[in-house]
């Protein structure tokens, strides 16, 4: 029989630490998952699970059961992400040039409306990746949860702990962004 959350959380409390791996192995491929949106390199997606699951013991008594755990840990997952990007942006290189023919053969497609095929798809997946690794934390963050969870305002706002007017706010300055990088994209393609 498998226990319920609030179940397994209760018996972590009192200090049997299966429980505490029984909530691990029931969420760590969604935590996994999210985290592989943020981060590329295997070592550091592995390290920021890490530290979500480290965090998530430390503060397990600090849940009220008010939402869902899922929810609870989620929005620890997604702080946590934001503060891996926070404190590694200054550490990487904007540096175009990672950007192959292939990826920008299709933004040349995409941007002059040619671009019919999906077999070109891993191509975009590239440049996407390539575009949020250019932007700030902030932005990626938003990015990353708006456009490609495709998840709310509301949602956004309740993850980050940020109010929906700033969530908008940011949201406006990502696309901005966004746009900033791509043409940077196009424009090293035509140089």
């Amino acid at each position: 029989m498998e226990l319920s959350d609030s179940d397994l959380i209760a018996a972590t409390l009192k200090g049997d630490q299966s429980s505490y791996e029984a909530l691990i192995g029931k969420y760590q491929p969604r935590i996994f998952a999210t985290v592989r949106r943020y981060a590329r390199r295997p070592d550091e997606v592995e390290d920021i699970v890490q530290e979500i699951f480290t965090k998530a013991w430390q503060k397990l008594g600090s849940y009220r059961a008010e939402a869902p755990f899922e929810h609870w840990l989620m929005r620890l997952a997604v702080r946590t992400c934001y503060d891996f990007l926070r404190a590694h942006q200054r550490n990487r290189e904007a540096n175009l040039s990672d950007i192959g023919i292939e990826e920008l053969d299709w933004l040349e497609k995409w941007d002059g409306g040619a671009f019919e095929s999906t077999e070109q798809a891993s191509a975009a997946r590239e440049l996407v990746q390539s575009a949020l690794e250019q932007l700030s934390p902030s932005a990626r963050l938003i990015i990353t949860l708006l456009e490609i969870e495709e998840r709310s305002v509301k949602e956004i706002a309740q993850l980050t702990g940020w109010s929906v007017p700033l969530v908008k706010v940011r949201a406006f300055r990502a696309r901005a962004e966004m746009r900033k990088v791509l043409e940077k994209f196009a424009k090293q393609k035509y140089l």
